[in-house]
């Protein structure tokens, strides 16, 4: 790499993909100034526990961190917390900030992240009304979750059925409701959806499918009942909403960078500017396994892009690509997902799900794509190489569990 002592890497937003771009430019060896500026006052930490053990009270917050505070100081990284960004100036590479001075840079990266998705009805400004982003929102949450409280979860995604499982848990009373035909009906295929809504159900917890969501009602200022779009009521005390994410894109917008859901990236998570990186929730980028652009919502993703960007500005050698994955905990099932589930053709159910371990292969053209495992750990590790490789495996030898995974990887072939 280049002399980097003089040179500023200003990193707004720290989260997982900022601390990971920061932690990783030191370790690539850049010697200048690493800034880590965000806008909440606690360090880097983890989001996924937000929604799992951090609500249930399994982890302590600091159990949440990156890395320890004094960690990021012996690497000399510089943390900026309570820093709104509020202008990015190009023409001088300078960003202005609501509580502070302005600071210069020689690369800037934009690890922004996204927010809830508001809901879009009267009513959704009462009090009791919650969404699960950052460790504020799950503080106020943990107070609802308690034995006998009844809980209306508006949305039938990870985060709601989570959340719901939880507070199960932890004796409370949920009662999901999805607009939709089905639960996870964006990003999983329908015998996922079954499985869940089994589960769910199994454990209590009332699940409303095409059901839409018309006002929430409140009496003296707090939610009291969901008002549905067939005119029924749920009586509540309190709400979660769990509809979905936007990418922070805003600032780089005003800045005169390209946006189309998220900060638009080439393959090394370059901008329009490029002094200028995208990286995590907020990007929109090529990604090298598909070869195609996406905004994936997931920490593996920011990880990576984290690496990539800090490869970039160190000139060094780009990481090697990874399937994206993902993973989600509920009740006893833990639930590992490999690849991008679109334009899937044909799926191969790998074990029984009545038994509660089972694996989904999906398929495209006789190549596996994507891979959801339940409680089975191997088909989700043989899922993921084989996706990067390109593999055709035989949908008769996936289906059979006498098989081993190991035998089925050997036996694939690659695509040319």
């Amino acid at each position: 790499m280049t002399n980097s002592s003089k040179e500023t890497v200003l990193i707004l937003g720290a989260g997982q993909a900022g601390g990971q771009c920061a932690a990783s430019l030191r370790r690539s060896g850049f010697t200048g100034q690493v800034i880590l500026a965000g806008d909440e006052q606690h360090p880097p930490y983890q989001r996924p526990p937000l929604s799992k053990a951090y609500l249930s009270g399994e982890v302590t917050q600091d159990r949440l961190w990156l890395q320890s505070p004094e960690t990021w100081q012996e690497q000399s990284v510089e943390l900026r917390l309570g820093a709104n960004a509020t202008r990015i100036t190009t023409a001088t590479k300078c960003v202005s900030f609501e509580n502070g001075p302005d600071q210069h840079y020689s690369h800037l990266v934009l690890a922004t992240g996204s927010r809830v998705r508001p809901l879009p009805v009267v009513g959704a400004d009462l009090d009791g009304v919650r969404y699960l982003r950052n460790i504020a929102d799950v503080d106020a949450l943990k107070v609802d979750f308690a034995p006998g409280k009844r809980i209306a979860v508006i949305g039938g995604g990870y985060i709601g059925l989570e959340a719901a499982s939880v507070a199960r848990k932890l004796g409370a009373r949920p009662i999901v409701i999805e607009a939709m035909d089905r639960l996870l009906a964006r990003v999983a295929t329908p015998p996922l959806s079954d499985f869940y809504l089994k589960a769910h159900r199994a454990h209590d917890v009332e699940v409303r499918l095409t059901t839409t969501v018309e006002a929430l009602r409140g009496i003296n200022g707090r939610v009291s009942a969901v008002l549905l779009g067939d005119g029924s009521e749920i009586a509540c005390d309190s709400v979660l909403v769990g509809i979905g994410v936007l990418p922070n894109q805003e600032i780089a917008a005003e800045a005169g960078l390209n946006v189309e859901n998220g900060i638009v990236t080439d393959e090394n998570c370059q901008t329009s500017d490029p002094t200028i990186y995208a990286i995590g929730d907020c990007a929109n980028g090529i990604n090298r396994v598909y070869h195609r652009r996406m905004r994936l919502e997931s920490v593996p993703n920011a990880i990576e892009q984290a690496k990539l960007a800090a490869a970039t500005i160190c000139k060094q050698p780009s990481p090697k690509p990874e399937t994206p994955w993902f993973w989600s905990d509920q009740f006893d099932f833990k639930l590992q997902s490999a690849g991008i589930v679109t334009g899937v053709d044909k799926t191969i159910v790998r074990g029984d799900p009545a038994n509660g371990s089972f694996a989904l292969f999906h398929l495209a053209a006789g190549h596996l794509i994507a891979a959801d495992a339940v409680n089975d750990p191997p088909s989700f590790m043989a899922a993921k190489m084989m996706i990067a490789n390109g593999a055709a495996p035989d949908p008769a030898h996936l289906a059979d569990t006498n098989i081993s995974m190991k035998d089925i990887m050997r036996g694939t072939v690659a695509d040319q």
